[in-house]
């Protein structure tokens, strides 16, 4: 997963466009004979698709650096959350398209993580997605935590508690205390998103806040597989490697252990490090397409720290899972 433990505890039917066709041409018919000097009609400019940004996680479990949040559109309600599809455009026209006006707008909607459990501290990152402070982050940085200290990208710690988690899907729902009118994160649509879009990634990766990162969608629907196991990640994140996780076959950053669960992840190149576990992949437009969760990392599997690392293998979890699960997270199901 993406986050990684402090030395104490070392252990994420499309929209009918219906143009307005020209008015008449303001002028009088050309008489025979006579040249027409009517203007070309102008072509109608095509809607850019949004780019599917994959924020990638490092795998490492409630691990290194949470991301700091930044919202990108206030929601009328509390208890809104800021959902569209890839075509919603959260970045302003002027810089569309580009790594930083992604960055610009969603980065206010990321913070950092920090929780406390009896086997020490880690840190990983969140989205926030409700004005009053709802957040979704990974399943794994918060696991156990006895508390949660969240700081959001204006510098200010809130105290926050565990609302639902979901191990089976690697989520979590927590929420701020005395938090309003936060800025929040617009949720897109994951079954748009096509291998070769580009994505950005914003968290917090070995404590560096506000850390972003670009990348392209390398695959869709990869099988990856993680431990439902805190302690794993405790044990992984004392040898210095990532939060274990499989996929075809293969163990990877350690053994994941007897208890796991699978499930279909967006496979980035968007370089992820312990700590962004959490975080947001995020398309062109400003939408969230995904929630990092993992990543490979050569430490951990017989080579030295100076190999630990992103290789550009990350992987996230699809934001229209991330919506389907929401009811339940929010009935403060715990499992």
């Amino acid at each position: 997963m993406t986050e990684s433990p402090r030395p104490s505890g070392e252990y994420e039917s499309p929209v009918q466009v219906n143009p307005e066709w020209p008015p008449p041409p303001a002028y009088a018919p050309p008489a025979a004979g006579q040249a027409s000097h009517a203007p070309r009609s102008a072509r109608r400019k095509r809607t850019r698709g949004p780019a599917v940004l994959l924020a990638a996680v490092a795998i490492v479990a409630a691990a290194v650096g949470g991301g700091t949040a930044y919202g990108i559109q206030e929601l009328a309600g509390p208890d809104t959350v800021a959902s569209g599809s890839t075509s919603t455009n959260v970045v302003p026209s002027s810089q569309k398209g580009t790594v930083s006006g992604v960055a610009k707008a969603v980065t206010p909607s990321i913070v950092e993580i920090n929780a406390e459990s009896n086997a020490g501290s880690s840190t990983g990152s969140g989205v926030i997605i409700t004005s009053d402070g709802e957040i979704i982050t990974n399943n794994h940085v918060v696991a156990g935590a006895s508390s949660v200290k969240v700081r959001t990208s204006d510098g200010k710690t809130y105290t926050a508690e565990v609302v639902g988690t979901d191990s089976k899907k690697d989520l979590a729902l927590i929420k701020l205390r005395d938090a309003s009118g936060m800025p929040t994160a617009t949720l897109g649509d994951s079954d748009g998103v096509q291998v070769g879009d580009q994505v950005v990634a914003i968290g917090s990766p070995e404590g560096l806040t506000g850390t972003v990162t670009s990348g392209i969608v390398s695959a869709l629907d990869r099988d990856v597989t993680v431990s439902t196991d805190e302690s794993q990640g405790q044990q992984q994140g004392q040898q210095g490697g990532g939060w274990p996780f499989e996929y075809g076959g293969r163990q990877f950053n350690g053994d994941t252990g007897g208890s796991t669960t699978t499930y279909k992840a967006l496979q980035t190149d968007a370089s992820l490090n312990p700590g962004n576990s959490g975080g947001a992949l995020i398309d062109m437009n400003g939408n969230i397409i995904g929630i990092n969760s993992a990543m490979y990392s050569a430490s951990g599997s017989g080579s030295s720290s100076a190999d630990a690392g992103s290789v550009g293998l990350g992987f996230a979890i699809p934001v229209n899972t991330v919506k389907s699960d929401l009811a339940a997270l929010r009935s403060g199901a715990m499992n």
